[in-house]
């Protein structure tokens, strides 16, 4: 049996696979009152495929305890839980590979709880079949919560998953354990604008160019975040407010730095590849306000060129008719690894900010 402990934010919760021996209400994955979240495959509504970072699995549940069976791709994914609202104190689930019950509560004051399980990890470690509820005997859902009326989204590479922000400042960022969208600059400042959002994101992307075979002109019209594969999302499913573009940091290094993709782009080509990219989603979303971000990696430190390429796209993209479009760049702090939780709150204060003013919420 392996134990589990309810922690900080940086601790994991361990599985609990046994049986119970008590009776217990069992929550199919369609019922009514489950609030699935993000890109979420539920072609089999009673077998729900969470890929994306952030998907996440809301319920409003009475009763004393709660388990939740997952069954996980590779055994490489992480999650949070957070009951009651209590965003300080997650309950963190290292997943294994195959189906398994985790119990996350037990001894709850009897009466109404909430739960959100959101994914902290990527397509990268895989996806996840949520596979239900178990709860007290007796004991059932109520209707979720109200959906937030504004809904934005986020195109990006590993700063917008979150990729190492919760790793100690002189450590490693890239192992899975660190990663935690939820405290991501995207999500934090959704959350601060009242807004739903989808996280279409994957670390070591570009435009251009990627740290793998793919890039986001391949990957962001997939339904399964899981490499690049044939699925298509429906955007018709779900329409955003505000979209956020930042991507171009892999590109700078890969391009500009190591000289990987052959013949090298110049400027004017740079700049067409993201405007091609940021057309794309304008054709998708015609009444979206798009911010074109970059940072806060080193593609924004002083001096760099690549803001004026993302610059010089949208000029052009605005010369063209489209007045819902601006850039906004997080400054590079002169730290050289992914940013951190400090650094994403920073982020998101400053997107906050500009979204507040530009959109009016």
């Amino acid at each position: 049996m392996n134990i589990l402990r309810y922690t900080t934010s940086l601790a994991l919760a361990g599985l609990l696979h046994l049986t119970p021996a008590w009776a217990f209400q069992t929550v199919a994955p369609d019922h009514k009152h489950l609030q699935y979240t993000g890109r979420i495959d539920a072609s089999d509504p009673r077998a729900p495929v969470l890929s994306w970072p952030g998907t996440s699995v809301t319920a409003n549940f009475t009763g004393t305890s709660l388990a939740i069976v997952l069954d996980d791709q590779h055994g490489k994914n992480f999650y949070n839980v957070f009951l009651d609202g209590d965003t300080k104190r997650p309950i963190i689930l290292q997943l294994e590979k195959g189906k398994k019950r985790y119990l996350v509560a037990n001894g709850l004051a009897p009466g109404q709880h909430r739960m959100l399980l959101t994914k902290r990890t990527e397509g990268e470690e895989g996806a996840t079949v949520f596979r239900g509820l178990e709860l007290d005997d007796k004991a059932g859902l109520a209707p979720p919560p109200a959906r937030p009326r504004r809904r934005i989204e986020f195109f990006g590479d590993s700063i917008t998953s979150g990729m190492g922000n919760e790793s100690p400042d002189d450590g490693e960022d890239h192992h899975g354990k660190d990663k935690n969208n939820y405290r991501s600059y995207a999500a934090i400042a959704a959350r601060q604008l009242g807004a739903e959002a989808h996280f279409t994101s994957q670390g070591g992307i570009g435009i251009m160019i990627s740290w793998f075979p793919f890039t986001m002109p391949d990957f962001y019209d997939q339904l399964s975040a899981v490499g690049d594969n044939d699925s298509r999302w429906d955007f018709s499913r779900w329409t955003p407010d505000v979209v956020v573009v930042n991507l171009m940091q892999n590109d700078s290094w890969l391009i500009a730095r190591d000289h990987k993709l052959r013949p090298e782009p110049n400027a004017a080509q740079r700049i067409a590849a993201y405007k091609a990219f940021v057309a794309r989603v304008r054709s998708l979303y015609p009444k979206a306000y798009i911010v074109c971000a970059l940072g806060s990696m080193d593609a924004t430190r002083a001096g760099s060129p690549w803001p004026g390429y993302v610059e010089a796209a949208v000029k052009n993209l605005r010369t063209a008719g489209d007045a819902r479009i601006d850039t906004l760049f997080f400054p590079f702090t002169g730290y050289g690894k992914h940013p951190r939780v400090a650094q994403h709150q920073a982020n998101a204060d400053l997107l906050t900010a500009f979204v507040r003013k530009r959109v009016g919420w």
